[in-house]
């Protein structure tokens, strides 16, 4: 026990936590309640060679080159500025985030009500006006002809293996052992020196300070007979249906050379109680209530454990964001 460390979470923040501390001497035991590494980042080949990203879209994009150095050792990478075009009820293909003529095609006065507000509806089931506006601003409104949709970013680049080799990758460690399909239990953590847990954090305290709402998806993939269809990776919907955006893989680098095929992913945001409890974004209301739950749980947290990751931290956590938190968090535990 005295060397003996529990990771929950298979994802970006476990892995790269289990690795660091494995590298230190500790002798690591990963668990997951899926039955893959990779967290939401996981990733799989299909019957027509094509990789899909089974829980959406995953790019990578940072200015943080000490993350990038971090993860190099355990991936190679291909260059890819992601580019994101929004359909019209026209029919019509127009630049987001929105730039200068996009504005122009659709009116100045209009962009919010055709860009941002029926998204914030679909995404959030919020009203853009009781939204953190922090999330809205994630995306600014442009006055150049950008095209792309991280054009502040230095580096961006996909792993060419893909994510779920990167993350075996990171795992793979003489003191690390995972169990997949492996849910924590309360009473694990007392046979440990400390847990590091990337699970809900009002679900590890039995919800008794109320619930933490999240936002979920619902991923509608289809594998059609056609060589393409998009004009881009991914095509945002201005439309008042539930859907909010649909990607097609092929269109990402090293994501499948099929002549015949072309396999894309359509998003349904919804209430995570809606989609088999499955957590993906924190929900930012403008009042702050969330927020303040969530540290009241989090002045209950044991001193043998530590919580990490987007549900542990109820907190929207890009890639590079979970790799640097995670990062910093092992460097300071010194048990």
């Amino acid at each position: 026990m005295a060397k003996n460390v529990l990771v929950v979470g298979a994802g970006f923040s476990g892995a790269v936590i289990a690795r660091e501390l494995a590298t230190r001497g500790y002798m690591v035991d990963v668990i997951d309640q899926r039955n893959h590494i990779a967290g939401n980042a996981y990733d799989y080949q299909n019957e027509v060679g094509i990789r899909v990203h089974q829980y959406g879209p995953h790019l990578f994009h940072t200015s943080n080159m000490k993350v990038v150095e971090w993860l190099s050792k355990f991936t190679n990478w291909v260059e890819y500025k992601h580019r994101v075009k929004a359909l019209l009820s026209n029919g019509q293909y127009v630049t987001l985030p929105v730039n200068k003529e996009t504005a122009q095609i659709v009116g100045s006065e209009n962009v919010v009500d055709t860009f941002f507000r029926p998204y914030t509806k679909k995404m959030w089931g919020l009203e853009i006006e009781s939204l953190d506006p922090s999330i809205i601003q994630r995306i600014p409104i442009r006055d150049d002809l950008n095209e792309f949709y991280f054009p502040s970013d230095s580096f961006q680049a996909l792993p060419s293996e893909g994510y779920t080799n990167l993350i075996q990758n990171i795992l793979d460690h003489l003191n690390i052992q995972v169990n997949l399909s492996t849910p924590f239990s309360h009473g694990m953590e007392s046979k440990y020196l400390h847990t590091f847990n990337s699970m809900p954090i009002d679900a590890y305290f039995d919800f008794s300070l109320g619930e933490l709402p999240y936002r979920s998806i619902r991923f509608h993939t289809v594998t059609l007979p056609i060589p393409s269809i998009l004009p881009t990776a991914t095509v945002n919907f201005t439309h008042d249906a539930p859907y909010t955006r649909v990607t097609e893989w092929k269109k990402l680098p090293l994501h499948g050379e099929s002549q015949a095929f072309t396999t894309l992913t359509v998003e349904e945001p919804c209430d995570y109680k809606e989609n088999g409890m499955e957590r993906y974004y924190p929900v930012k209301d403008l009042a702050g209530a969330n927020i303040d739950r969530y540290k009241k749980y989090k002045a209950l947290t044991p001193e043998n454990m530590t919580f990490i990751g987007r549900c542990g931290l109820y907190a929207y956590l890009d890639m590079h964001q979970a790799v640097s938190t995670a990062l910093s968090i092992s460097k300071e535990f010194n048990k």
